[in-house]
């Protein structure tokens, strides 16, 4: 099934997207209801619809599917790592830290938009892209979420849905200076969307150790810029939940990140391999378009950087310990 959010007749609408329409979920339910009650209940609730209700898509706008309660971007794909280090440091590197857990980054839920949304970045010379799939977290009847093992952890996980974590390198790289971070080089915009689709769809395609092969692809302006599989992660998503539920908790509506794709999944890593800005940063008016197998499409548009208030540098302080 698949699931999303939209506006129509300037009222909200949550329900599943049925052929090319959209129906409401039965007894007013959210998103946020049906991501609770777990996966095993969708058919329950799909049997209730009125699909007498439904509403043309193309008659919508496709809001974010939903709204998360947090959101962890992972690293998993090596080669990913191996590009952007050249970009960073002149040299593809991959430190030995990374293949013994995968790590993430929290990033602000808050600054989630839609497909079809406008980007307004911060002011930035190197405006980049991030191809990845992002996992949902359902609820499961009997656990908290807590300490899972892989393969408890896989069964937490509701759906996927397309994430493009854009990325502002300039500031990212300034930030990261200070060991925190990366920070005001991320949060300003994440697509997801265009909807969730429920993992059980995929059920006849992930692999014995638990990978999904589907193809994963991002055009900026028409032209295919990279390519991969979601296989080529170092860790399978419920890997990746578990980890993320390690003395905490994950809960219904987090969303994991897949981290980007290799092969192209961000002009960084391009930028690490060629010793130079080519194919160049995104600039205003660009359309970037992402594509996965299973799942659908996403595309936005750079609009202009947003002006925001200046804020002084640190003032120099004389460390007195005691106040006169």
């Amino acid at each position: 099934m698949r699931i999303a959010r939209w506006r129509h007749d300037g009222r909200l609408g949550e329900g599943f997207v049925v052929g090319d329409a959209v129906v409401r979920f039965p007894r007013d339910l959210s998103v946020a209801d049906v991501l609770a009650a777990g996966l095993a209940e969708v058919p329950v609730l799909a049997a209730e619809v009125d699909s007498a209700a439904s509403v043309p898509l193309a008659d919508v706008e496709l809001l974010a599917p939903l709204v998360p309660a947090s959101v962890r971007d992972f690293v998993a794909f090596e080669e990913h790592v191996e590009g952007v280090t050249a970009s960073i440091d002149g040299a593809s590197h991959v430190v030995d830290e990374w293949y013994e857990f995968p790590t993430f980054y929290f990033t602000n839920p808050h600054s989630v938009i839609a497909t079809g949304a406008e980007v307004r970045p911060p002011k930035t010379e190197r405006l980049d892209f991030e191809l990845e799939v992002g996992a949902v977290i359902g609820g499961v009847a009997g656990s908290d979420g807590r300490d899972l093992s892989p393969a408890d952890a896989a069964g937490h996980i509701f759906g996927y849905t397309i994430f493009n974590d854009w990325s502002a390198r300039d500031i990212q790289g300034r930030e990261m200076k200070v060991r925190l971070g990366p920070a005001k080089g991320k949060d300003f915009a994440t697509t997801l969307g265009p909807w969730i689709v429920t993992a059980d769809e995929f059920a006849g395609l992930v692999d014995d150790e638990g990978f999904l092969p589907i193809v994963m692809e991002v055009l900026v302006n028409g032209e295919r810029i990279g390519h991969d599989l979601l296989s080529n992660m170092g860790w399978p998503f419920g890997d990746l939940v578990a980890y993320a539920s390690r003395d905490a908790r994950v809960v219904p509506g987090d969303v994991l990140g897949s981290g980007t794709a290799g092969n192209g999944g961000c002009l960084a890593e391009l930028w690490g391999r060629a010793g130079e800005l080519t194919p160049p940063p995104l600039t205003e008016g660009d359309e970037v378009v992402m594509r996965v197998e299973g799942i659908g499409e996403i595309r936005n548009v750079v609009g202009p950087a947003r002006h925001v208030p200046d804020i002084l540098p640190a003032r120099p302080r004389p460390r007195v310990r005691e106040r006169d």
